[in-house]
């Protein structure tokens, strides 16, 4: 693979599953188990489920029977989402069943999740729009939701360079762009979210949930900064001759085991 070249997503999603789940704050786990006791399944919708990361993390963690329900517009990784969860349990070990919804999550209503005693999302609040969050926020009220591993833009790698602070910037501001007429609120969506609830009159918790990237991790932060660094460049042009040099020294960093990166995330948990 050159330094230009990158993972299809599903094998991105597969390679970050590790760090996302040592990264996910449990502590706030505490706050939503004992609303989640009883005979029944509990059911729980994870939105923007790709290829099954959060529920496969989750269901494991709580206890009881419980009913997954995955929201995911592309089909494909929601059947390798399903497929993922065969042989999960409960942390009491009681059974966990899954069904799949294809769609725009953005679209859902709190009719389509009334049924739900958790909703829970990994990695998706800083692709939606502050349109599309008061949407999804609109739709979660009423019981807790669980938003997991949100960039906020803070990134440290070590060695340091001297062209790290121009790419974090340009990267940010690409997280922040116009898709479709839909400006993405990248680093500033955990803020937009926890004000949404904050306005319904919901309380928010939050906590820092950072990867924290060394030798062990080699893949996954030299996959990690060919996507930063790419969209980077989208962003500015201006810094694809300068990141030539730049890519070659970092990707040899990460290969040697010189390399380590901090990439910041924050969790949100709202109700509970």
């Amino acid at each position: 693979m050159t330094a230009e070249e990158t993972l299809p997503f599903a094998d991105w999603l597969r390679l970050r599953e590790p760090a996302d789940a040592a990264a996910r704050a449990e502590d706030l786990l505490d706050v939503v188990r004992p609303r989640l006791t009883g005979a029944a399944p509990t059911v729980i919708h994870d939105l923007g489920s790709g290829t099954g990361s959060m529920s496969r993390w989750l269901a494991s963690r709580l206890p009881g029977p419980q009913h997954w329900v995955l929201h995911d517009r592309d089909a494909d990784l929601l059947a390798r989402a399903a497929e993922g969860m065969t042989g999960v349990t409960a942390a009491d070990g009681a059974p966990v069943t899954v069904r799949t919804r294809c769609g725009d999550l953005t679209r859902l209503s709190a009719a389509d999740l009334a049924d739900g005693a958790l909703v829970t999302a990994s990695a998706l609040l800083d692709m939606l729009s502050a349109e599309e969050i008061e949407r999804v926020v609109d739709a979660c009220v009423g019981r807790p939701a669980l938003f997991a591993i949100s960039v906020t833009g803070r990134v440290r790698l070590d060695p340091a360079d001297p062209l790290d602070a121009a790419v974090e910037a340009a990267f940010n501001d690409h997280q922040r762009r116009t898709v479709d007429g839909r400006r993405l609120l990248g680093p500033d969506a955990v803020a937009a979210t926890a004000a949404a609830f904050a306005r319904r009159g919901v309380d928010v918790r939050e906590r820092l949930s950072p990867w924290h990237l060394g030798p062990e991790q080699a893949d996954l932060a030299a996959e990690w900064f060919r996507g930063w660094l790419g969209a980077a460049c989208e962003q500015r042009p201006d810094l694809a001759e300068p990141a030539h040099a730049y890519v070659q020294r970092r990707l040899a960093d990460a290969a040697a085991g010189r390399l380590t990166v901090r990439v910041e995330h924050r969790d949100l948990l709202a109700g509970g």
